[in-house]
């Protein structure tokens, strides 16, 4: 009888050890992280510099560095050098649940002057260079058995056949603008990189179509370039990029899924990172909007019960007035402001996404034009998606 309750108890511990073990999984931080290219795919290849192994080690390095924390997860599309369909690395995205999809690509260009860093969102553009670009990298599904059945008859000659089919995953187009502006920042600001065109853009990518979270794709440099080429070619290029791209994934994990008291990254103090304030400048057409660090409540901004969505109009380091005069005659602004000072204004408040989006309409049709939702729950701020569950 004592022998049965002995074995009742520990197979009661051991089942509360797997729940426990679930639940921490559950609360983890997801990183897809995803190396352009591989095998026969070299990708750009110049001066002796092929990008498939460019990629791989940069991603390996992040990865590396991601993996120090006990409450984040990675989850590679490759380690090694093999050849990965494209619909493929998003799947593996997908089926892990990953809270954001990386890719990590290099440039090329016939100029071999050229160089600079790119970070791209999923979206169509009306941007030749940045509709060139995505047909650069569509192109790889060429080299996929079936592709044209499997890719739904996409032709990659045409990006624009992609046009029907993004509508459905905008609800992630805020975040993954706030972890390309976080990660474009970083290149400029921690590594003197340029940022072409304003850095952050928009064009169809079949690998981000297909990833169902928020999911930026990386153009690290031009390997074309003489000096680029060999900088991301060796270990401290290739360390150093990683380093501003792990970093600003951590800052990005801060301001959208760690509560203001979150606990410890269990990481020693020295690991971890400061906070990175966005100032990319945004060019119409190819450039999207950024958002900044998480908000910290001033003056006129109370904690609302609940969930609500704001609409955020703009971003300045003067504090000014939230007088209609000041807004284009836009009423009931709001403001916040960031741990470095920033001031950020919103416009309305509601608990109905449908009103949220004839706000962001009303506010666009102002002259807002890179307005976007926010959403805020019990006076915290969260993802939209976190908001929408």
């Amino acid at each position: 009888m004592n022998q049965r309750i002995s074995t009742i108890i520990t197979c009661f511990f051991v089942l509360l050890f797997s729940l426990s073990a679930a639940w921490s999984q559950n609360g983890k931080f997801k990183v897809a992280l995803d190396a352009g290219h591989g095998d026969h795919d070299f990708g750009a290849v110049y001066n002796g510099h092929i990008e498939k192994n460019i990629n791989l080690a940069i991603v390996l390095k992040v990865g590396k560095l991601l993996e120090k924390h006990n409450n984040i997860d990675v989850i590679y599309t490759r380690k090694t050098d093999v050849f990965v369909d494209l619909i493929e690395r998003a799947n593996i995205a997908n089926r892990a649940d990953a809270n954001i999809f990386v890719s990590v690509h290099c440039n090329a260009n016939k100029n071999t002057a050229a160089d600079g860093t790119e970070t791209y969102v999923m979206g169509m553009s009306k941007n030749a260079s940045n509709l060139e670009a995505a047909k650069r990298e569509n192109a790889v599904i060429t080299m996929e058995k079936d592709y044209k059945q499997k890719y739904e008859g996409f032709d990659p000659k045409k990006p624009e056949s992609m046009l029907g089919m993004t509508i459905m995953q905008e609800e992630f187009l805020e975040n993954s603008i706030a972890l390309a502006a976080k990660i474009q920042d970083n290149f400029v600001k921690l590594l003197g990189k340029k940022s072409r065109g304003g850095g952050v853009k928009q064009a169809p990518y079949m690998v981000l179509h297909k990833a169902y979270m928020p999911r930026v794709l990386i153009e690290t440099g031009f390997v074309s370039n003489p000096v680029e080429g060999a900088r991301l070619d060796s270990e401290e290029g290739q360390s150093e990029i990683a380093e501003a791209i792990y970093k600003a994934i951590l800052s990005y994990k801060k301001d959208n899924f760690d509560g203001e008291d979150a606990a410890s990254d269990n990481v020693k103090p020295s690991q971890r990172v400061e906070e990175v304030i966005v100032s990319t400048p945004v060019k119409k057409d190819s450039v999207v909007k950024k958002t900044e660090p998480k908000n910290v409540p001033v003056e006129n901004e109370k904690p609302t019960k609940g969930v609500v969505f704001k609409i955020q109009i703009s971003a300045s380091a003067k504090k000014l007035e939230t007088t209609p005069s000041n807004f284009k005659g836009l009423k009931s602004i709001s403001m916040t402001q960031t741990p470095a000072g920033l001031y950020k204004y919103m416009y309305g408040e509601t608990a109905n996404y449908e009103e949220a989006k004839r706000l962001l309409t009303e506010a666009k049709s102002k002259g807002y034009n890179q307005a976007f939702i926010i959403a805020f729950k019990d006076g915290k701020s969260v993802s939209v998606q976190e908001a929408l569950k």
